[in-house]
């Protein structure tokens, strides 16, 4: 059996691509590709990807119970991650997330960032 596993964490923001324009840019869909360390990865497949509203820190004590069921669901202002792992023409697997909570001052964005590369590693005893 396969498992996979990361063989290396990034943790590096990054700059994305993607065919048009985005909607709505806290809300983004996945990448086409993106660059990292110069070189540019153009993206095969999008395997997974998932949302993350919880809030951290200081943010997740500013609301009542009842407001924080909700923004868990549909986030709220400067808070959440839109996360993806990705395949990309090169048969590589990365991890990328987009933090709505990491503001730029001048142009009120988020980021983008390269968490980690992935690969397969065999495994014996159903994934042990």
């Amino acid at each position: 059996m396969y498992k996979l596993v990361p063989i290396r964490f990034i943790n590096e923001v990054i700059e994305v691509q993607h065919a048009q324009p985005l909607l709505y840019a806290k809300t983004p869909t996945p990448p086409q590709g993106f660059i990292w360390q110069e070189k540019e990865y153009r993206v095969k497949e999008v395997m997974l990807e998932w949302k993350d509203f919880e809030r951290r820190g200081k943010s997740s004590h500013n609301m009542r119970p009842s407001s924080q069921l909700k923004a868990a669901k549909r986030g709220s202002r400067g808070v959440g991650r839109f996360h993806y792992q990705l395949l990309t023409d090169d048969d590589q697997i990365f991890h990328l997330y987009f933090d709505r909570s990491s503001w730029d001052q001048d142009t009120q964005m988020g980021e983008w960032v390269l968490q980690a590369k992935y690969a397969y590693r065999l495994t014996q005893n159903d994934g042990e």
